[in-house]
């Protein structure tokens, strides 16, 4: 503030209090006008004075309100202050994909941690306590987990099938099947926790099968577990009828990996008129097969295809990303032989199909050497993928369906380590099943943010969105004049803000 004379057409000075503010001048107070210089000098010192009272009036009103946000702030409490950003950004997806129609809080606390924080669920009880500020004990989410696969498993399925159904437009007429071994963290076996071959090389834990079923970019359609010294051949027909009679399905193509390629399951297939597409072991095709292989070894262009039998062709492709893998592939194994052979530790013994050992052989009645022939013979083979069917598809469209399986592989991925659907820790059979059942849901939810993502062409990666989430804040303060409750979601940094953007978007 200043003092401003201003000349009046009378010849008379006004004696006026000026503020600046935006490049804009204001009267705050004209004190009088005169000719008189010793009245306009009066009403200088005056206006002088009238300054310092309205300095000392702001000065005064920015101690009081300095003084009432020091108060607010000594009353706050870290129970004020809670983490929102799970529920904000996974709770909104959630809702949209259709769980909202579980009339179940206890499970949507359940998933929406084990998409942010996947742990343990007595951790999730301190989790939900410490940061929902929701007071939940250990005994009160295994007596829910006893009943929640028997009441919610057919609503949830089906909830994500409608979805998957909603994304694709309808598109289910090619699904991909697939199962994986989870291990448990248990040395005792029961009716289906049960030792066997397993995928992740946890040979000693007994474990369970997963089966599941996708559509195209592995959106969920169902899943099942069984125990784990099924073999996953007998899991494939009794799975894909009940899916199918389930949601009302055509008779989709069904994709599928060389794990399930049996003599009597393609036959039970074609039997119930399914088209399929499955991985093919073309060194375990008969020998004119294999000769027609290796006389018309397809390019990298061009697939070579092949009559089997007549409900069925053989398609072969070649890739040269493939044949540098499985050429180094073979490498590694032979350094192993080789090594293996140097210390003394083969016997006749290891003299197999099993992997490399099918390079050993014997040299009299007790030396154990690597037959270099066989090796170098075997390099023919190199980027060569096999892939059997009885659809009157393109060769190159049966290929391209068939490496859409990786979709499905990815889906596993996710579940096993940003999940952390294993090692599972339970040991009754219907809390197993609540679990995977918990595990399923969060999976939906993980895959629809990633979807997501991906059409917002966002740079911020899954795993990241989701740490992203574990500071963002809201605080609830009770005001002690109106006891009124205020809640105020905190100021976020400039990713977070965009994730919230683009959830409140699409959700």
């Amino acid at each position: 503030m200043f003092i401003r004379q201003k000349k009046n057409k009378s010849g008379s000075k006004s004696v006026q209090i000026i503020s600046k503010a935006y490049k804009k001048y204001k009267v705050i107070k004209t004190l009088g006008s005169s000719k008189d210089e010793k009245i306009l000098k009066e009403l200088v010192n005056k206006a002088k004075q009238e300054i310092e009272n309205l300095q000392q009036q702001n000065q005064l009103y920015l101690n009081s309100t300095e003084e009432t946000i020091f108060k607010l702030i000594s009353d706050l409490k870290n129970s004020n202050i809670r983490i929102v950003g799970p529920e904000l950004i996974f709770g909104r997806i959630y809702d949209k994909i259709g769980f909202s129609a579980i009339n179940e809080p206890l499970f949507r606390h359940l998933v929406i941690a084990r998409v942010a924080y996947p742990l343990s669920k007595l951790k999730t009880v301190s989790y939900l306590s410490r940061y929902q500020g929701i007071t939940i004990d250990i005994d009160s989410i295994y007596r829910f987990m006893d009943k929640l696969n028997d009441k919610l498993k057919p609503q949830i399925e089906q909830i994500s099938f409608e979805h998957t159904n909603r994304i694709l437009k309808g598109n289910l007429s090619v699904v991909f099947y697939d199962m994986t071994t989870l291990y448990f963290e248990a040395s005792d076996e029961d009716d289906l926790r049960m030792s066997g071959f397993s995928k992740d090389g946890k040979h000693s834990n007994p474990q369970i099968y997963l089966g599941l079923l996708v559509g195209l970019g592995g959106y969920a359609i169902g899943y099942q577990i069984y125990e784990g010294k099924l073999s996953e051949g007998h899991t494939l027909i009794p799975f894909i009828e009940g899916i199918r009679k389930k949601f009302n399905l055509d008779k989709p193509i069904l994709v599928a990996d060389s794990g399930l390629l049996s003599s009597k399951n393609t036959q039970a297939l074609r039997e119930m008129g399914y088209k399929y597409i499955l991985g093919g072991r073309i060194k375990n095709e008969r020998a004119e097969i294999k000769q027609k292989i290796l006389s018309h070894k397809p390019s990298t262009e061009k697939p070579i295809v092949i009559e089997k039998n007549a409900n069925e062709k053989l398609i072969v492709s070649y890739s040269p990303a493939r044949a540098k893998k499985d050429m180094y592939n073979r490498q590694k194994g032979l350094k192993r032989l080789e090594k293996q052979i140097k210390s003394g530790k083969l016997t006749k013994s290891n003299i197999n199909n099993r992997g490399y050992n099918k390079y050993l052989k014997m040299n009299g009645k007790v030396n154990i050497e690597i037959d270099y022939g066989k090796y170098e013979a075997d390099s023919c083979w190199d980027g060569l993928k096999g892939y059997i069917t009885n659809t009157e598809l393109e060769p190159n469209l049966v290929i391209e369906h068939y490496n859409n399986l990786w979709y499905i592989e990815k889906a596993f991925r996710m579940s096993k380590t940003d999940l952390r659907i294993r090692p599972i820790y339970h040991r009754v059979r219907r809390r197993i099943e609540a679990h995977i059942c918990i595990s399923f849901t969060a999976y939906c939810i993980y895959k629809e943010l990633e979807r997501v993502l991906n059409e917002e062409k966002l740079d911020i990666s899954i795993v990241n969105a989701v740490e992203l989430t574990y500071n963002m804040f809201e605080l609830t303060y009770t005001v002690p004049e109106t006891n009124r409750l205020i809640k105020k979601l905190l100021q976020m940094d400039e990713k977070q803000a965009e994730l919230y953007k683009i959830v409140e978007k699409h959700f």
